[in-house]
């Protein structure tokens, strides 16, 4: 379960990237950074530590770790790299006095000497501002969200199909993206209270330029906001609100695509002779083109042309710049289909385009996040120098659907099941977490979105054990990285898949709803901004089995375990130097019960569960 070591979970050798790891969290180039590692006697006498690092595409050793602290049968030790690269990778060597070696990684111990590609990772890249990691975000698609009187004022647009609030959203086939229900940002205003009740503090809004869809991500134009949704004016007045009560708000971008009625698109469509001509992938005198996916009314930016990119992205006269600027004041943009954008055949511009929108971000304002979308596996790409964090689903969102996921349910979303199998048990969860977060360096794994739905795929409690949401939003506000509220989730809301779950918010009980939500989201937010160590700490798994995981976040001054259950879980008994201060725990959340015994401590709850005690910090950190 973990690598090939015999020795249990919780007395495994453990380093994150952490700061209790990694003292300094933004290496320059040449700098001199201590490395820790925290070893348990139960895996023998300890000869030496060493730490192999990469230096140019080498690596080497560093001397012999010095022994820093002891404490409950745990040492650790301290080794010294430099940053001979803006990136590098590094692990460590575990020599026994009886002769063997073991090899720790992101993986775990293994006895087998490790491919490179597992370890851990470290850059001079960390740029997020101080405010994203602690951000709790809430995602906004406008058209469903609120609808004020303002919109009563605005026609129908002749592309869309009218909708009364209580109306059934089309989740698939005629009218799914054309169903307008008019939401509005003037109604975003009216509810921002709800949100500061929430605990919330970054509002994240699906594209608000116009389009001829709900959606909006068909733009056809980026230099205004739709005047359906109230224009700039509502934009500027909404963002303004939100700063107010302590919010950020970010916007949507698409970078790899405009819609096909886009001011830009037109000039060009059938004119090779338009300056706009390049800015996509035309072909036949400008009568084809490249789309996304092949979609006709979606088509593809070419990144190669200098004017596409002067006024999109490059400099402080773009429409990346315009909208972080005074009067709108965006705090920060997620980059739509970020994994495709500048790619395509044989060109990739992938990493250099996103390099060219956050440089301009940062002229700016530096104080603003960009996170780019990936529908999969973002590890291997997203190392911070160019998006800070990502929204992707595959290291936290769908093991955690597979954990949780009702078997009864016929209907299994390949989206979230490629393979047609969604049931794992929790042995699953944590491999499955393990190896699709190893890749980012720590600053990403805090900047990554956690959400357990979003607008794109179905709703979580559709497709999960009854229960189950409201310990599965415990584990986003637990795990590192930033929560997210999907508009419905705190209501309970239904969705078979993702445009289904574009469900008006039922603010006067339009449809069915679960108001307790409400409640648990509210308490987990003010318990994340309580205690620190859920933003900054380490994060250790101690126990993973069918029906639990337990995990510990760790900073100096605090620790917290954290025992989250999908069935009975039975007494789950741990060694009790797992954890420094098990004997003085302090219930923080939910209903479980920790006792300790002797040298042991036992770990109970009711199945279905997410709880969390306040532990002293250990003293050897």
């Amino acid at each position: 379960m973990a690598g090939d070591s015999a020795l249990p979970l919780s007395l495994q050798p453990h380093h994150d990237g952490s700061a209790i790891y990694v003292a300094n969290q933004k290496p320059k180039l040449l700098d001199k950074v201590k490395i820790r590692v925290r070893v348990h006697a139960a895996i023998g006498e300890v000869e030496s530590v060493v730490v192999r690092f990469s230096e140019s595409g080498e690596a080497f050793p560093t001397p012999p770790a010095k022994v820093v602290g002891t404490g409950d049968g745990w040492t650790w030790y301290e080794a010294t790299v430099v940053m001979h690269n803006p990136r590098m990778n590094y692990r460590f060597r575990i020599t026994l006095k009886n002769g063997d070696v073991f090899w720790l990684n992101t993986l775990g111990l293994f006895e087998l000497i490790p491919p490179d590609i597992n370890d851990f990772r470290i850059n001079t890249y960390s740029s997020a501002p101080k405010w994203s990691s602690s951000t709790i975000m809430y995602q906004i698609f406008p058209d469903r969200f609120a609808r004020s009187v303002n919109a009563d004022k605005h026609k129908t647009p002749d592309w869309a199909i009218a909708a009364e609030w209580k109306d059934a959203v089309i989740g698939s086939g005629p009218g799914t993206s054309e169903q307008f229900f008019g939401g509005d940002l003037w109604g975003v205003i009216e509810h921002l209270d709800h949100l500061k009740n929430l605990g919330v503090t970054m509002v994240y809004l699906t594209p608000i330029f116009p389009g001829r869809s709900n959606h909006r991500y068909d733009a056809s134009s980026f230099s205004e906001v739709d005047p359906l949704l109230g224009g700039n004016r509502a934009l500027a007045a909404l963002v303004e609100a939100a700063h107010k009560r302590g919010f950020k708000v970010i916007g949507d971008l698409t970078s790899n695509h405009s819609g096909n009625h886009h001011e830009w698109f037109t000039s060009a469509f059938k004119n090779p002779a338009a300056v706009e001509s390049d800015f996509y992938y035309f072909s036949e005198k400008n009568t084809k083109y490249d789309a996304w996916f092949g979609v006709p009314s979606l088509p593809k930016f070419n990144w190669k042309s200098a004017e596409l990119r002067k006024r999109f992205i490059e400099g402080k006269k773009s429409v990346v710049a315009k909208w972080l600027k005074a009067p709108y004041n965006f705090d920060g943009w997620r980059i739509d289909v970020a994994n495709m954008t500048g790619r395509i055949r044989d060109e990739d511009m992938y990493l250099e385009v996103a390099q060219v929108i956050r440089k301009t971000m940062v002229e700016v304002n530096p104080d603003t996040i960009m996170l780019g979308e990936y529908t999969g596996d973002a590890a291997y790409e997203v190392q911070g120098d160019g998006w800070q964090g990502a929204m992707t689903y595959s290291n936290f969102t769908k093991p955690l659907w597979r954990w949780f996921h009702d078997s009864k349910t016929t209907d299994v979303p390949g989206f979230m099941a490629p393979d047609g199998r969604l049931q794992h048990d929790g042995v699953g969860f944590f491999e499955s977490y393990r190896q699709f977060i190893a890749a980012f360096p720590w600053h990403v794994r805090q900047h990554n979105m956690n959400p357990l739905d979003t607008h794109d795929i179905p709703r979580f409690k559709t497709f999960t054990m009854e229960g189950a949401q409201k310990v599965a939003a415990g584990m986003q506000f637990t795990f590192p990285g930033i929560p997210v509220i999907w508009a419905g989730d705190e209501f309970g809301l239904d969705g078979w898949n993702g445009e289904n779950s574009r469900t008006p918010i039922p603010w006067n009980n339009e449809r069915p709803s679960d108001p307790q939500m409400i409640e648990t989201y509210a308490t987990l937010a003010k318990l994340r901004k309580d205690q620190p160590s859920l933003v900054d700490g380490a994060m250790r798994f101690i126990y993973a089995g069918a029906e639990a995981v337990a995990f510990v976040r760790e900073t100096k001054k605090e620790t917290l375990l954290v025992l989250a259950t999908r069935g009975n879980a039975g007494n789950i008994e741990l060694p009790l130097d797992a954890v420094s201060g098990a004997d003085q725990a302090k219930l923080l959340y939910g209903e479980g019960k920790l006792v300790t015994k002797r040298h042991k401590m036992l770990l109970t709850s009711p199945k279905m569960t997410l709880t969390v005690w306040s532990l002293p910090a250990a003293k050897i950190i």
